[in-house]
Parts: structure tokens; C-alpha cells; sequence
């Protein structure tokens, strides 16, 4: 928009517009504020230039282009003054030519974009026209790429069987002329035989010692091949077949002499350490049988092989000097100094033969052979020899215990000596057969070895105990036979920590099957077979112990069989009381002895059990059967140690129950139950004998509550009980009773029952809960006997043997009175 000056008419159009005025982004209210903007200040100017001009004075131009008048005239200029915007006229005739104008511009835009969308349909179709004429050249010119690669293909086919064809003729030509090279060469090995002066300067020239032994190997091979395919039928064939062995026999001796030099430079470079010279023979020397030679000379060579120092040390830093016994220990530290010694030594050869040998692996592969079959087995062969079984070392030497020993360290630290040699290579060998070879011969006879050792074992304590048993027996010669015998018996108790030291050796025993047996079959059968050996010595252990504290039963049975009193008068009794009593202490000391045995069978048992749950068990499960008849030998093992338990038990009873007898014999009075002062008031308390026996019996079960257990404690006391309520009623028939002794009577029944109700026997209880019943006979009156057993029927038939024991009972003529009650329960 382009403003003309502003004193040109109002009625001249002031702006300019075109078309870049509605460029962009156009606003008709934009435009229009312009357009208010840029003329209202020249219209307010005009304005005031007039009123000026017209000689208006003392007035103020409002800032809307208004005029204002003084007070004194405003009244009359408001009536006579112009509108406030005179210029409307003007500026609507501004906004008309604008808006003709703004129509001409649009009809010039939409011409322009007719034309526009005109020039670009053509142009479109120019374009879709071009690209269909392109795409049909494009096809064109793929079909001619499709016949140039077709044709390409051809001739490259046609060359590459040209080129095959050349190659062919070409190896052919080339075979053609080493074929006669080699004819030539071999002619010269065929001229006479061991004559090799003549030869060509190839094979005599050490710079092309390379290609003379690969040139003698060919030769070697097409004379060897063909004397084979020959057949002497002709004599012509004869000739020639007589010719190549010449030839033959010149080249294996040239070949011979050139190996030998061969190796010979090998050592020098190898002393030297010129690794490139060894590599660069090694390789030559691999034509040579693969180089086997080489690999084998090479390993022969080394120092740990040859220098015989190196054999002595070994021996020392394992055995010690000589003279002195080695122990397990030493000899695994001393294996455990060599075999890392050894490894260290075949890795520093390890990295020689990487940098010399084009085959390494198999320079290890002998060198690790060599390494196990003579320098580990010379010195396996000084530690481990073999013991007979019929004569064995002497436990003080250390028996076969001591060998099994040595053979598992030697076995465990030469195991980990391979898996360190396989660490470092070992090519193809197998490193683990191979050290397993080393000890089959002792493997195979290791069951019996062990088997024989824990007899060895066994027996030598044994003896030990014998031993300690006869020195404690000699000092107690001053000592009564008796008090004496039962000294020996005690220091020959059955003993856990013997038990369990049994247990420990098999216990070692089997960590040794598990070493050297990886098979399970295998494993399970030297395992049953050691765990056999440790049920075989506890069984006879535990029996003998039990066997010899029986025997203090019996002793002490015989000694009460002489002071047994029988029918002799008081006063004989009285001289031999004092034996007597001797004779129950044995027999007490006996019974809590054997009791002591019970109980540590029962528990050197129970450590056996717990041996065979936590350590055998997972051992022979994996094999079917093995188990349980494993279960199944424990069972028999053990069944000689329950019998010697139970007939020692059921003595113990008779020896508790004899000195019962001696004590009611001794201390029971007649007058305890037939007083002669009836009439007085009855005495509450048991009598001196009831008391005695309890006393006792309280004394010496307590050996038989710590000892014995659940069932077999059950029994025992149950026994006991029966038969502590028969000897009673056999004692009680020895007397006669008036209504106070029935009252003591009944008391003595009390105090017995009080106290075998700790036996926790429902049957004995029950027993001495009817002789309190009985017991009643010798209380109430005559008249009231019958009914007395009404509630009770059972024990009718005890009841007529007690009342026949009533202070009345013929002056009351019970006989008589009762012989209803008897016939009724006959």
C-alpha cells in the first residue's frame, strides 16, 4: 500500500493497492485499521488548518479531530458546528473504489489460477505419457540385461571348463615333469646297492634339506607301492622288481641318515634354544612317520627322564630318608610337593612344544604317557608293597592299615595329578584310564586287603583288652576270689568307646571303598562286604561282654548255693549269715554288672544303626537287593547278643528272686502275723522282712530302669513281677495268721503293690490288687467268709489254701462250714 501526499483531494483515490498487498496472511480488518489509521491523522490536520483559517480562537482540538469552544460562545457553535466526522462521504467513497478494486484482483487471481490448473493438466499428462514410454524402455532393457547374463553365463561356463581343462593339462604336465624328475632321481638310487656318493647336490645341500626328505618320501612310497602290486611271474619282472628293492633299500638307508641329522640339528637348536631351528626341523622330521620319531626323541630327552638325581629326590621329598617309617600324612604332603612340581615341569614343556611341534597335541600326549608310566610308577613302586595276607606286618608297624592308607593318598593325589595334567593338555590321551592302570593291580585285591586289615585290627584290641584285664587281675591277687573275679569282670565290661572306635575303623574303611570303587555294583558289594566285618566283631564284642558278665551270675548263683540254709536251725543260720550276705553282694554286684552290660549293648547297637542309616544306606540303595539284605545281616548279627541279653536277664531274676527268698527267709518271724497279744492294738506298719525286700529290690532295679527300654523294660519288669507274686504266696504258706497278723498282712500286700505299680504292669498289679482280697480271709469272722468272695469267683481256689492258714480254722471247724463254698466252685 503506497500513500500519495497529503494534500491531495480526499476524492483522489490515496492508495495503491496489488497483488502482494494480499500476500502472506491477509486480514480484512487488518486493511481496514490501516486504512483508518493512516488517514484520520491527515483529515484531523486539514481540520484544524481550516478552523485556523476561519479565525476560530480560545477553542481546544479535542484528540477525535472535535473543536472546543470557550464557555462563553459553546451553546452557539454546538448548534452552528459541522458533524464530528464530515469526512464519512469521503472515506465510504474510499471503501467503494477499494472494493471494485479488490474485485478486479480477484477475478485477475482466479484467471491466473485457470490458467495455472490448465498449465498443469498438461503438464500431468506430458508426464504420465513420459513415464509409460519410460517403463516400456525399462522392460526393454531388463529382457536385454536378461540375454547379456544369459550369454555371460554361457561363456562362463565354456571358460571355466576351458580353464578345468587347462588345469587338468596343466597338473598333468606338471605331474609329467616331476614324474620324470622323480624317474630321474630314482634312477640314481637304483644304481648299486649302498652306494650313495652319486647323488644329485639336492639331497646332499642342508639349505634344501626340506625338499630332499619330501622328494625321498615320494620315491620311497612309489617304489615301496610298486614292489607291492609286482609279481615275480616273468623274468623280466623279476628284473625290475630286484631293481626297486635296490632302490628301496638305498632310500631307507639315505632316509635313515637324513633323520639322524635331522635330529641331531634338533638337539643342537634344543640346547641352544633356538625355538625356530627346532620348529623348522620338527616340521621336516613330521614326514618322517609322522614325525613320530621326533616327538618321541624330543620327550626321551628331557632332564625328569634321564637324570637319575631327579629319581632319588623324588624318592626323598615322598619317603624321607631311609630308615624312617613314613606316615600317611608326610606322604601326602610330600606327593602333593612332587605331583605340583611334575606339573609345573610339563607346563613349562607345554609351551616348547606349541612353539616347536606342528603337532602338540600329540608331543603331549607321549610326554604325559611317559610322565605317569616312569616317573609316577617308579616312585609308586617304592610306596606302595604290596603285604601278604597270610603274614601281614605286625600292628605295631603299622599293620595293613598302614599300606591301605598310603594306597588311598597315593590314589587321591595321583587323581588330582591328572586332572591337572588334563588341565594343561594332554592331546588324545586318556589321562584317567591311564592312571587308573597304574593301580589295578592293587585294586583288584583291595576288598581282601581291607577285610584282612579290620580283622588285624580287631583282634589286636582284643588282645589290648586281655592285656589291661590280666594286669588288673594280677594286682588284685590279695583280694578274695570272689571280690576278686567280679574286679576282672567289671574292667571287662563291655565298652561304647570300644564300640564306637570299631565303627570309626570301618568308617575309614568305607570312605576307601568309595575312593577307589566308581561303580555303583561294585561300591555296594565292598561296602556290604566291610560293613559285614563291623557286624561280625560288635555282635561277638557285645556277646562276649554280655557271655562274661553272665558269668558273674553264675558265679555268684554257685556261691549262694553253699550258704543255702534249708531246714537247719536258727543257730546255724546264725553261723553262716555272714557268707550269706557276702553271697548277696556278689550276686547284687552281679546283677547291676549285667544290667550296666544290657545297657551298653543297647547302645553300642544303636550307634551301629545310626552307622548303617547315615552312611551305609545311601551307598547300597542304588543297587536292587543290596539293602535289604544288608537289613537283613544286621538282624542276624545281632540276634546271639539278644539271646546272651535274655538268659542273662531271666538270671538276673533268679538272683533277684533268690536273695528275696533269703530275705523272707531270714527276717520274717512267725510272731509278725500270729502276735500273741491279740488283743492289743494292731501295728500299721509292714513287718522288717516286707520292708527289707522292697528295700532291696528298690535298690538293685534301679540299674535295671537305666538300662533296659521300652519292651524289653516291659517284659523284664513284668517277669519280675509274676514271679515276686508267686514266691510270696509260696512264702506266705509257711505261716499262721490271727486277725492282727492278717491286718500286717494286709499292710506287707500294700506296701508290695505300691511298689510294683512302678513297674507299670497292668497284669502284676492286678495280681497283688487279689491278694489284698485274699487277704481279708485272716480278718473277718468265720461266719462271713462265704460270702466274702462273691465279687471275686477267681481266686476261690487261693482262698481255701489261705483260710486253711487261719490261727481257728479247726477250733472253728472252717473245714465243715465251708465245704459248700468249695464243692460250688469245683
Amino acid at each position: 500500500m503506497k500513500e500519495r501526499s497529503k494534500s491531495s483531494s480526499v476524492s483522489n483515490l490515496p492508495f495503491i493497492l496489488d497483488i502482494d498487498d494480499f500476500k502472506g496472511d491477509f486480514s480484512f480488518d487488518a486493511l481496514f485499521g490501516n486504512l483508518v489509521n493512516g488517514l484520520l491523522p491527515s483529515f484531523q490536520e486539514e481540520e484544524e488548518d481550516s478552523a485556523v483559517g476561519h479565525g476560530i480562537g480560545g477553542s481546544d482540538v479535542l484528540p477525535h479531530g472535535q473543536i472546543r469552544a470557550s464557555s462563553d460562545a459553546s451553546k452557539l457553535v454546538q448548534g452552528l458546528s459541522a458533524p464530528l466526522f464530515p469526512e464519512v462521504d469521503a472515506l465510504l467513497s474510499l471503501f467503494k473504489d477499494s472494493c471494485e478494486e479488490l474485485i478486479d484482483l480477484r477475478k485477475q487471481i482466479d484467471g491466473r489460477l485457470y490458467n495455472l490448473k490448465k498449465e498443469v493438466s498438461t503438464q500431468d499428462a506430458k508426464h504420465r505419457k513420459m513415464l509409460t514410454e519410460l517403463e516400456k524402455g525399462v522392460d526393454g532393457l531388463f529382457d536385454s540385461f536378461a540375454r547379456l547374463d544369459s550369454r555371460i553365463s554361457s561363456v562362463g561356463q565354456t571358460a571355466a571348463k576351458i580353464g578345468d581343462h587347462l588345469q587338468s593339462a596343466d597338473a598333468q604336465r606338471e605331474t609329467a615333469s616331476q614324474t620324470i624328475e622323480l624317474i630321474k632321481y630314482l634312477m640314481e638310487f637304483n644304481s648299486s646297492p649302498g652306494d650313495l656318493m652319486e647323488l644329485s647336490p639336492l639331497f646332499s645341500d642342508d639349505s634344501r634339506v626340506a625338499e630332499a626328505t619330501s622328494v625321498a618320501q615320494k620315491l620311497r612310497s612309489f617304489a615301496e607301492e610298486d614292489i607291492s602290486r609286482a609279481v615275480p611271474s616273468v623274468v623280466g619282472s623279476a628284473t625290475a622288481s630286484r631293481g626297486l628293492e635296490v632302490a628301496v633299500a638305498n632310500l631307507q638307508e639315505y632316509c635313515n641318515e637324513l633323520e639322524n641329522r635331522l635330529l641331531a640339528r634338533f638337539d643342537a637348536a634344543s640346547q641352544r634354544r633356538e625355538l625356530s631351528t627346532m620348529s623348522e626341523c620338527a616340521k621336516i622330521l613330521s614326514q618322517f612317520n609322522r614325525g613320530t620319531s621326533a616327538m618321541q626323541h624330543y620327550v626321551a630327552t628331557r632332564p625328569m627322564f634321564i637324570d637319575v638325581e631327579v629319581m632319588s629326590s623324588d624318592t626323598r621329598l615322598v619317603l624321607g630318608d631311609q630308615g624312617s617309617q613314613a606316615s600317611p600324612s608326610n606322604v601326602a604332603r610330600g606327593l602333593s610337593s612332587l605331583y605340583k612340581e611334575i606339573t609345573d615341569t610339563v607346563r613349562k614343556e607345554a609351551a616348547t612344544i606349541m612353539a616347536v611341534f606342528p603337532s602338540p597335541n600329540d608331543v603331549m600326549s607321549i610326554l604325559v604317557q611317559r610322565v605317569l608310566e616312569q616317573r609316577v610308577t617308579a616312585l609308586l613302586d617304592k610306596l606302595l608293597v604290596k603285604p601278604s595276607l597270610v603274614n601281614p606286618p605286625p600292628v605295631e608297624e603299622g599293620g595293613l592299615l598302614l599300606y591301605l592308607r598310603m594306597l588311598a593318598v597315593a590314589y587321591e593325589k595321583t587323581q588330582e595329578l591328572a586332572r591337572d595334567l588334563r588341565a594343561v593338555g594332554c592331546g588324545d590321551l586318556d589321562v584317567e584310564g591311564l592312571t587308573e592302570s597304574l593301580f589295578s593291580a592293587h585294586k583288584d585285591e583291595y576288598p581282601e586287603h581291607e577285610q584282612a586289615s579290620l580283622r588285624q585290627l580287631y583282634q589286636a584290641k582284643l588282645e589290648e583288652l586281655l592285656a589291661e584285664s590280666q594286669k588288673v587281675s594280677d594286682s588284685s591277687g590279695t583280694i578274695g576270689r570272689s571280690k576278686g573275679a567280679s574286679v576282672a569282670s567289671s574292667h571287662q565290661q563291655i565298652s561304647v568307646a570300644v564300640v564306637t572306635q570299631f565303627v570309626r575303623w570301618n568308617e575309614e574303611a568305607i570312605s576307601r571303598c568309595t575312593l577307589f570303587s566308581s561303580q555303583p555294583a561294585i561300591l555296594a558289594s565292598n561296602v556290604k562286604a566291610v560293613f559285614t566285618c563291623l557286624l561280625g566283631q560288635v555282635s561277638q564284642y557285645i556277646t562276649n561282654g554280655l557271655e562274661r558278665a553272665r558269668d558273674s551270675l553264675t558265679e555268684a548263683a554257685a556261691l549262694r548255693e553253699r550258704f543255702v540254709l534249708g531246714t537247719v536251725s536258727r543257730r546255724v543260720a546264725a553261723a553262716t549269715a555272714s557268707a550269706a550276705e557276702a553271697a548277696a553282694a556278689s550276686g547284687e554286684s552281679s546283677f547291676r554288672s549285667f544290667m550296666v552290660a544290657v545297657q551298653r549293648c543297647g547302645s553300642s547297637v544303636a550307634i551301629v544303626q545310626q552307622y548303617f542309616a547315615n552312611s551305609i544306606s545311601r551307598l547300597l540303595l542304588p543297587v536292587d537287593g543290596a539293602h535289604a539284605a544288608a537289613c537283613e545281616e544286621m538282624a542276624t548279627a545281632m540276634s546271639s547278643a539278644e539271646g546272651a541279653a535274655h538268659k542273662g536277664l531271666q538270671q538276673c531274676i533268679e538272683t533277684a528272686m533268690a536273695e528275696v527268698e533269703r530275705l523272707l527267709s531270714a527276717e520274717q518271724k512267725a510272731t509278725d502275723y500270729r502276735s500273741p497279744d491279740d488283743g492289743m492294738a494292731s501295728d500299721h506298719r509292714p513287718t522288717n522282712a516286707c520292708t527289707r525286700v522292697v528295700s532291696y529290690l528298690s535298690r538293685v532295679l534301679e540299674a535295671a530302669f537305666t538300662a533296659l527300654e521300652g519292651l524289653n523294660k516291659q517284659a523284664f519288669l513284668t517277669e519280675l513281677g509274676k514271679r515276686l507274686h508267686k514266691g510270696l504266696l509260696s512264702h506266705w504258706q509257711k505261716f499262721t495268721f490271727n486277725p492282727s497278723g492278717g491286718l500286717r498282712l494286709k499292710r506287707d500286700i500294700t506296701e508290695y503293690g505300691e511298689f510294683v505299680r512302678s513297674f507299670n504292669a497292668p497284669s502284676v498289679d492286678e495280681k497283688f490288687e487279689l491278694l489284698g482280697i485274699l487277704a481279708n480271709v485272716f480278718i473277718v469272722a468265720p461266719e462271713s467268709l462265704s460270702t466274702l468272695f462273691e465279687g471275686s469267683p477267681s481266686i476261690k481256689k487261693d482262698a481255701q489254701r489261705f483260710i486253711q492258714l487261719r490261727e481257728d480254722y479247726k477250733s472253728a471247724k472252717l473245714a465243715s462250714r465251708l465245704s459248700s463254698l468249695w464243692s460250688s466252685s469245683s
